[in-house]
């Protein structure tokens, strides 16, 4: 995909989180399990290239070796941090992104993927995530509309649809040729998003992109581009 999706993203809304600590808790280290693994499929519609990508959490302690194995115990991610005493505790790995995904797919086939990992102080993680090669159908732009040159730089409220069956979508907004961006996650419920006062700037063009996630993680992301009204 053209738009990358950076995790040091300048966040769009804040998040309040409530916690309960329950007694006799268990830590996912001693269970032996990972945090969190997950192995999905991204493509980008207009660009019909597709990845492939990871993601992994160990356990408070950093990993210093992780394996994933596909279908068929072939070996796919082999990461080992010898020379590190913390280790690494989370991992986002990605695939190349050629413009046809049934190359994607006869490397990494549908069914389960194994995680094996240790961590600095040797203990042993486990886990399993599937990978389905169904892609959701796209989100529909809105507003604004592709290529629009007189959108509001305050008050803008970008608007779309999605297909049935959707889990979430996540929003994009670059502006072209600046660090600056917004990424969101929301449900597939939400069908606008007002972009907070302050990011756009007059004048300046921006991409946008939406992504709508399956309930096994694959997504389909489409873009378009749009330009804010200049000052007068």
């Amino acid at each position: 995909m053209k738009l990358k999706l950076r995790h040091d993203s300048w966040l769009a809304s804040a998040v309040a989180l409530a916690t309960i600590s329950l007694p006799m808790a268990t830590s996912a280290a001693e269970n032996g399990q990972f945090e969190q693994v997950s192995v999905y499929l991204e493509r980008n519609v207009q660009d019909r290239d597709a990845e492939i990508k990871f993601e992994v959490t160990g356990a408070s302690d950093g990993l210093t070796e992780l394996r994933v194995a596909a279908p068929g115990e072939r070996t796919v991610v082999d990461v080992k941090t010898p020379d590190s005493k913390l280790g690494i505790r989370k991992l986002t790995i990605e695939s190349p992104e050629p413009a046809d995904d049934r190359i994607v797919k006869a490397d990494f086939p549908a069914g389960a993927y194994r995680f094996e990992g240790s961590t600095s102080k040797g203990v042993r993680l486990r886990g399993e995530a599937r990978l389905s090669h169904a892609f959701p159908e796209p989100a529909t732009f809105e507003y604004p509309r592709s290529g629009q040159k007189d959108v509001p730089a305050t008050d803008l409220t970008l608007r779309w649809s999605v297909p049935k069956g959707i889990e979430s979508c996540v929003i994009v907004i670059e502006q072209n040729g600046s660090p600056y961006e917004i990424r969101a996650l929301v449900p597939a419920s939400t069908k606008a998003f007002a972009v907070p006062r302050g990011f756009l700037r007059a004048g300046q063009a921006y991409t946008l992109a939406i992504g709508t996630v399956a309930k096994d993680g694959n997504r389909s992301f489409i873009e378009t581009e749009f330009s804010t009204a200049r000052e007068r």
